[in-house]
């Protein structure tokens, strides 16, 4: 049984970069991926803005080497996990035991979509293939072929903190001795539905998102992928680790549907329990990555649930999701490459668009970019509907 699990690598599309490399200039360059819609089609065109990944379908199928009709969500996907193992320097995947845990919410719902616009004009036009990778577990499994991945295969969505519970799954396998590697992670693209859902909930901001601003109205939505390659203690020889996966807790606290306890009951409890499997204390951690959507309701129940676990002293900590948008299924998966390799290279991420302190809070996020930091031990939350609270610790060694 193999104990200690290592990031040996990462892949990340979405609204600020085609890749990692392009995430990263846009964070240092200050320029969060929020736009008026260009490739989703909706009547709120021109009232929210949505951080889209920068490519339509048939160029994102080009880069995956995939047919143009597969979904958008499979697509993005597929980008990410290639980067991610092609970062690891491993070679050739059929070499080894790896399992895909893949997350993610809306499935192939984009062509749904575009099936019954056609369908109900004309019962006869309908294209079936549009919409048989409508379930979750398609995308997964269309992602796993392509890649030659056939020891494990499994789907996660348990809201936003799908991609974290993956991350959670897969060391699972590996310290069980199911697999040698895993890619983990998850991904959503943008659809009509997410977007009329999350408006009829009245929380999408019609501005650029502000998490944990006291201005805040709501949060913007995103689209992308992220991966990281968890790999067992046998193979560290093989690879260059950024981080090791050192804790992890999944906890709820049963309040509402959609939203979080005031108190941040399930929010306290997984950063709780994330720092016992890791064997550290508060003041061990040197930066959070906030969940930080930017509603009124969540950056209240994480704040509060930070200030009750950390206080007095308190990590660096910013909101990604202020450049990404909330990405859903897939934020928990970028987020997770984004700390990891925050430990490895000693970066900050900033919070874009903070100005207004949250008079709930005696804290206040990171508002630049920096690099070279002494980063030991890294947190990552991210909190779902239905109160399913999850929270990531990664550690330098």
């Amino acid at each position: 049984m193999s104990e200690k699990v290592w990031i040996a690598g990462g892949g990340v599309i979405s609204g600020i970069g085609m890749d990692l490399q392009e995430n990263l200039a846009a964070f240092k360059a200050m320029q969060p991926g929020m736009t008026a819609m260009e490739y989703l089609h909706s009547v709120h065109r021109n009232t929210f803005p949505v951080a889209e990944v920068k490519a339509d379908n048939e160029q994102l199928a080009d880069m995956a080497r995939m047919p143009e009709n597969t979904s958008r969500t499979a697509l993005l996907s597929l980008i990410a996990a290639r980067e991610a193992w092609k970062s690891t320097g491993l070679g050739d995947i059929s070499q080894y035991r790896v399992g895909l845990v893949s997350a993610n919410t809306v499935g192939g719902m984009d062509k749904t979509e575009d099936f019954f616009n056609t369908f109900l004009s004309n019962p006869q036009g309908g294209r079936l293939h549009q919409v048989i990778q409508h379930e979750c577990g398609t995308v997964t499994e269309l992602v796993a072929d392509a890649m030659g991945i056939r020891h494990h295969i499994s789907t996660i969505s348990t809201a936003c903190s799908s991609a974290a519970n993956a991350l959670m799954y897969g060391t699972r396998l590996i310290r069980n001795n199911i697999v040698d590697i895993v890619i983990a992670g998850g991904t959503d693209s943008l659809t009509r539905f997410t977007l009329n859902g999350f408006n009829t909930l009245m929380i999408l901001d019609q501005q650029p998102c502000r998490p944990f601003d006291e201005t805040r109205t709501g949060l913007n939505l995103g689209e992308g992928a992220g991966y990281v390659v968890l790999v067992s203690d046998a193979l560290l020889a093989h690879i260059h680790p950024w981080a090791r996966l050192s804790g992890f807790a999944n906890a709820n606290d049963a309040y509402h549907q959609t939203a979080s306890s005031p108190d941040g009951t399930g929010n306290y409890l997984a950063m709780k329990g994330a720092l016992d499997m890791a064997g550290l204390q508060p003041h061990h951690i040197d930066y959070i990555n906030l969940h930080g959507t930017g509603t009124q309701n969540n950056d209240v129940s994480e704040g509060i649930a930070i200030n009750r676990l950390f206080a007095p002293h308190f990590p660096a900590m910013s909101s990604t999701k202020s450049f990404t948008g909330h990405t859903l299924g897939a934020s928990g998966g970028i987020e997770a490459v984004y700390a990891s390799l925050a430990l490895r290279d000693g970066i900050i991420y900033p919070n874009a668009r903070f100005e207004h302190q949250m008079k709930e809070l005696p804290f206040a996020p990171v508002t630049a970019f920096s690099t070279g930091n002494d980063l030991h031990h890294v947190m990552s939350n991210s909190f779902g509907f239905g109160g399913n609270c999850s929270s990531l610790v990664f550690s330098k060694e």
